[in-house]
C-alpha cells in the first residue's frame, strides 16, 4: 500500500549505502515501498516469467554483452563497512553475479602509499579484488572534482602500476598534492592526513567553469603529450588472460554524506547538474573504452521541481556521455535512509525511458522483492543492498525463484557453513594488511588476522542471527563476541 515519506532527522550523520549507521538509529526498518497496486503482482509467477524471458537468458542480454559473468537480473551493491572481498566472495558463492565496491573517495586513493592499499572506507581492503573469483567486479569512485576523479578511475583500473607521482600529475598540472596536511573525513569516519610533498601553494578546488567545462592537465610543449596519457588509447597492464581488476567503473552521486569544506560529493552533486555532468565527462574519457562506466544516484536530492529537473539532465548526460547504466535509489538524498523508497518514482523513469538500461535499488529485503520492482518499475534489474547483509542466500533464492522452484530458508547446517567461511576469508583478506605477519602464530594462540576477524564478525553475525531459530538469543551473543574464543563459542553452542 501507498504510504507517505517520513521526514529524516537533519541531524543525524549517515554513511554511504549499507553502512553500519545506515542500519542502526538512523534508517528506517525494513518495510514497503511506495507502490500503489503491488499487491496485485505475483511475486513467484513473475520472477518465472523472468527468468525465461529474453529467450531464457532472464536479463537484457545487453548486460552480459556489457560485463560477461553478469547474467541474472540483480547484483549487490558497495556497502559501506561491509562489503569487502570476503563479502563479496560469499554473495557470488550463493548466486550473485556482479559485485560494486564501496564507494572510494578519489582524494584518498591519490594519497599514495595510503592511497590504494588502503584507502577503504573502514580497515580493510574493502576495494581490492579478491583473487579470480571476485569478477566481475565494479570499482564505485566518489568525490570533488573532476581531475581527481579521472585520475583515480585510471589508478583502480592499473592497480597503481604507474608511480604515485605519475597518477597525481593526471590531476594536478604540477603532480603536487594540494594543501599538505589537510585532514580529509571520508564515509565511515576514516580519515586521511595528506602529507605527500612540499606545498604547491594550489588551491584543492579545480579550474573548470560552467562556461569551459572540465580542463585536462594541457599538453607537454615539446613532445605533444600529456605529462602522463589520460586517454581510452592508455595500455592496461595486464595479461590476456588475466581478468581486468574491475570489469566496470562506478560513478557514486548518491551517498547522502556531508561536503568536505562545502565541496559537493556523492549526492550532493544533484543540487549541481553541471559539475556533476563534468566529473561524468572527465570519468568517461579517461576510462579505457573496452570499460563500461556506470553511475549510481538516487531520485533527486530533496522534492523539489527544481531538484527533478536536476536528475533528467544528469541522467540523460550520463548516456549521451557514454555511459553503460545507472544505478537509481528510489530515495532523495535528504531523505537518507529515512522513510520508504519510491518505486513508482522507478517506474516513473521508465515511462519516460523506455529503451535505456538502468537498475533500481531501495527496500529490498527478501528474493521476492526483487522481481515484485522488475516488474512493477520495469527496470532492467536491482542492486540488493542492506537486504543482503547477513543473508547471502537472497541471491540463491532469487535464482530458484527465476526457475520456477520455491525459494528456501538455510538450514542450521548452512548457516554454520557460510559462517565459517566467511570468517576464514576474514582472516586471509586482513592477512594482507599487515605484510610478514605470520600467518600460523608460533605459540599456537590466535594471529593478528584472526582476532581482528572475530571482532569484524560481530557485525555479521547480528545479521545472519536472524535466520537462527532462536534469533535474539544467538544476537546477543553475537553482539558480546570480543574474541576467537567467543566466536567458536557461538558456533559450538548455537549452528550444530
Amino acid at each position: 500500500m501507498a504510504r507517505e515519506d517520513t521526514q529524516p532527522d537533519d541531524s543525524s550523520e549517515i554513511s554511504c549505502e549499507g553502512g553500519e549507521e545506515s542500519i542502526s538509529n538512523n534508517a528506517t526498518a525494513p518495510a514497503p515501498a511506495i507502490a500503489p497496486g503491488i499487491e496485485d503482482i505475483d511475486a513467484r509467477r513473475a520472477a518465472a516469467e523472468i527468468g525465461k524471458s529474453h529467450d531464457g537468458l532472464g536479463i537484457d542480454p545487453r548486460i552480459p554483452a556489457l560485463v560477461p559473468g553478469f547474467d541474472a537480473p540483480f547484483f549487490q551493491a558497495g556497502l559501506a563497512g561491509y562489503s569487502d572481498a570476503a563479502m563479496r566472495l560469499i554473495a557470488r558463492k550463493h548466486g550473485c553475479p556482479f559485485c560494486v565496491t564501496e564507494a572510494l573517495l578519489d582524494r584518498t586513493l591519490l594519497a599514495g602509499g595510503r592511497g590504494f592499499a588502503k584507502a577503504d572506507l573502514g580497515e580493510i581492503h574493502d576495494n581490492v579484488p579478491g583473487g579470480e573469483d571476485d569478477h566481475p567486479l565494479a570499482g564505485q569512485i566518489m568525490g570533488s572534482d573532476p581531475r581527481e576523479m579521472a585520475a583515480s578511475a585510471v589508478k583502480m583500473i592499473e592497480q597503481g602500476a604507474r608511480s604515485d607521482r605519475a597518477y597525481r600529475e593526471l590531476a594536478y598540472e604540477d603532480g603536487q598534492f594540494p594543501k599538505p596536511g589537510e585532514h580529509l573525513s571520508i564515509p565511515g569516519g576514516f580519515q586521511v592526513t595528506v602529507s605527500v610533498g612540499p606545498a604547491s601553494g594550489r588551491s584543492a578546488s579545480h579550474t573548470d567553469t560552467p562556461e569551459t567545462g572540465w580542463k585536462p592537465v594541457p599538453l607537454d610543449q615539446e613532445t605533444g603529450r600529456r605529462p602522463v596519457p589520460l586517454s581510452s588509447s592508455a595500455p592496461l597492464p595486464h595479461s590476456s588472460t588475466a581478468p581486468l581488476p574491475f570489469q566496470a567503473i562506478d560513478v557514486n552521486l548518491a551517498c547522502p554524506v556531508k561536503k568536505i569544506k562545502a565541496k559537493a560529493r556523492g549526492g550532493h552533486w544533484l543540487a549541481e547538474p553541471l559539475g556533476a555532468i563534468r566529473i561524468l565527462e572527465a570519468v568517461r574519457e579517461a576510462v579505457p573504452k573496452e570499460i563500461p562506466c556506470t553511475l549510481k544516484l538516487r531520485r533527486s536530492f530533496d522534492d523539489t521541481p527544481e531538484m527533478a529537473e536536476n536528475f533528467e539532465k544528469i541522467f540523460a548526460a550520463a548516456y549521451d556521455i557514454g555511459y553503460a547504466w545507472a544505478t537509481v535509489h528510489a530515495r532523495t538524498v535528504v531523505q537518507r535512509y529515512v522513510g520508504p523508497s519510491r518505486w513508482t518514482f522507478l517506474k516513473e523513469l521508465r515511462e519516460r525511458h523506455p529503451d535505456k538500461i538502468f537498475f533500481g535499488s531501495g527496500d529490498i529485503w527478501r528474493a521476492e522483492d526483487i522481481f515484485l520492482m522488475i516488474r512493477y518499475a520495469g527496470v532492467s534489474g536491482v542492486s540488493v543492498a542492506r537486504g543482503c547483509i547477513g543473508n547471502p542466500w537472497i541471491f540463491t533464492q532469487a535464482r530458484a525463484l527465476m526457475r520456477g522452484e520455491a525459494p528456501r530458508p538455510p538450514t542450521i547446517a548452512e548457516q554454520r557453513s557460510t559462517l565459517d567461511e566467511h570468517f576464514k576469508l576474514l582472516v586471509a583478506v586482513n592477512g594482507t594488511m599487515r605484510p610478514g605477519s605470520p600467518k600460523v602464530s608460533p605459540d599456537g594462540k590466535p594471529t593478528w588476522s584472526e582476532r581482528h576477524a572475530a571482532r569484524l564478525m560481530r557485525k555479521f553475525g547480528v545479521r545472519f542471527s536472524v535466520h537462527h531459530p532462536r534469533a535474539e538469543t544467538v544476537r546477543l551473543k553475537m553482539i558480546a563476541v570480543k574474541d576467537m574464543n567467543d566466536w567458536r563459542q557461538v558456533l559450538e553452542e548455537d549452528y550444530v
